[in-house]
């Protein structure tokens, strides 16, 4: 963004950045958007989100991870775990009750990181329900060859070409370690009994549409849906990509309704 928007704030995390975000009132569960890798709360997914949800008063949160938008911090400073305690904050301080966590790419294994937290801290009535689109978790694992891997193995970052901007994407060693610890899809059921709904396109260049199924059979809740759209990409971005993802936010927001007492 070139400047800051009016109804952008900040927080400062102790020990961390000063962190950028969008809060919206209403009634909830919450609306959490978590970006992808080198994205911001100003992408076309989470504004339109948050737009809905303020149409619809629901209360709605986006946020900037440390690095990125209009958070503080070095971009190449930050790590997976640093930016899921990111998320963590904003949303124990910006937040009440439940929360609907969507996430997208790298947001995708994040939401799964922070609803695992916030279930162990809150219990697990803390999440309504859960949307990964093009959701990556692992991706330090799968999402590099054997001689990338062993670059970043010996410290070094890597950079490769951006489809997105001129300038290239680099992943520090640091990153990739704390990926590698915090890795998902390692056999063991993921302790999440929430609702999950994962939108992935089959012409995904950079998610593989095998790691929604993984991810799929690995989530210990019963009510899990992966829908699997043939003509889609990466970014999932097109306006029929939109419409299912908000009927999608919709259908979940109505289940955590009817579930209320």
């Amino acid at each position: 963004m070139s400047e800051t928007a009016p109804d952008i704030r900040h927080s400062a995390r102790p020990g961390g950045e000063r962190l950028a975000f969008r809060k919206a009132e209403g009634a909830g569960p919450t609306l959490v958007f978590l970006p992808g890798y080198k994205s911001d709360m100003a992408g076309g997914k989470a504004t339109m989100l948050f737009d809905r949800a303020v149409a619809q008063g629901r209360a709605a949160l986006l946020i900037d991870y440390a690095g990125c938008g209009e958070s503080g911090g070095a971009f190449q400073d930050q790590t997976l775990e640093s930016w899921r305690d990111d998320a963590l904050y904003l949303v124990e301080t910006q937040t009440a009750g439940p929360v609907l966590l969507v996430g997208s790419s790298m947001g995708g294994w994040l939401i799964m990181l922070v609803a695992l937290a916030l279930a162990a801290r809150d219990g697990a009535a803390r999440i309504a329900g859960l949307v990964g689109i093009a959701a990556a978790p692992d991706f330090t694992d799968w999402g590099f060859d054997a001689a990338q891997r062993a670059q970043l193995a010996r410290g070094e970052t890597l950079y490769e070409a951006n489809d997105y901007g001129p300038e290239p994407t680099p992943t520090t060693a640091a990153f990739w370690a704390s990926g590698q610890a915090n890795r998902l899809l390692t056999g063991d059921p993921i302790a999440i009994d929430a609702p999950v709904r994962l939108l992935q396109g089959q012409q995904d260049a950079e998610v593989p549409h095998g790691v929604a199924l993984r991810l799929a059979a690995a989530l210990r809740s019963a009510d899990v849906q992966t829908l699997l759209i043939k003509d889609g990409d990466h970014r999932l971005s097109r306006p029929q990509d939109l419409a299912l993802l908000a009927a999608t936010v919709d259908r979940l927001f109505e289940g955590a309704a009817k579930d209320r007492p």
